[in-house]
């Protein structure tokens, strides 16, 4: 609801500034008839600024309504936080979790609800493993456009799953396509939970994402002190994505980065 109240009242004032500015350059109104027609002028005009601005807003990595979001953490330490979307699947938790620890590094992995509670094994490896969890929603939906009790059940209910497997660390919360505007943001600043995005996300850039040497490239020239880097490796689509986990491990490590997890990154703040 709040979204649509956030929505609603941009496009009455949008209207309103727009009725304001055409009678301050035109003179008052003579009849309902002039009005009416400057009104069907102005709204469409204003609604495709809202929709425009609003659009902006829901999937922006910078900008966050309410509530704490981070994109990556500003510290003089190598440090980078590994992350991984979805899951967990049968076919590639074992894979991830393998490479990983082949190479000491833990990671936070944002999952959803819905996956884990159908891969219970895959969930258990995860947490045995020493790796942290994050909230990628229980059905991987769109947090926008929802209401509020929506948004906590997807939420609520993921995080109870976790719990259920024996996960007793931090969880922080990712939105699924980085999309919320004001329902979702609000939610979790009333829980004090926190918004991670991402500042590196190779594989959903199309030139990138299908060649395993263009995410190692991507990753290895662009990573700073502090970086969150998100890839996807549970899906048979993602090969390229896995193929590239080992060798961006190994070139960070070689260039000095340590592995952390969100939390740890966090806390260096």
């Amino acid at each position: 609801m709040a979204d649509y109240l956030l929505i609603g009242g941009a496009i009455a004032a949008l209207i309103l500034l727009g009725l304001l500015a055409w009678r301050g350059l035109s003179g008052p109104s003579r009849t309902r008839r002039a009005l009416a027609v400057r009104l069907l002028v102005v709204a469409p005009v204003a609604l495709v600024l809202v929709a425009t601005a609003a659009y902006q807003i829901m999937g922006s990595r910078s900008l966050q309504l309410a509530g704490e979001h981070v994109r990556r953490v500003d510290t003089a330490e190598r440090v980078v936080a590994l992350t991984f979307d979805d899951g967990p699947t049968p076919e590639h938790t074992d894979e991830v979790l393998d490479v990983l620890a082949a190479h000491d590094a833990r990671a936070t992995f944002y999952l959803t609800g819905g996956e884990s509670d159908d891969d219970p094994d895959g969930l258990q490896a995860i947490v045995a493993a020493g790796h942290e969890l994050g909230n990628h929603t229980w059905s991987h939906r769109r947090l926008v456009l929802v209401s509020g009790a929506t948004v906590a059940d997807e939420i609520e209910r993921t995080d109870a799953v976790f719990r259920a497997a024996g996960y007793d660390g931090p969880i922080t919360f990712r939105p699924p396509g980085c999309k919320r505007l004001l329902t979702a943001p609000l939610y979790l600043a009333s829980h004090d939970r926190t918004t991670v995005i991402w500042d590196l996300e190779p594989d959903s850039i199309p030139e990138v994402a299908g060649d395993a040497d263009a995410i190692v490239t991507y990753v290895t020239e662009r990573v700073r002190p502090g970086s969150i880097v998100l890839l996807h490796v549970m899906y048979d689509s993602r090969t390229a994505s896995r193929a590239a986990l080992p060798r961006i491990l190994e070139r960070l490590a070689a260039d000095g980065y340590r592995f952390v997890t969100v939390s740890e990154l966090l806390a260096l703040r």
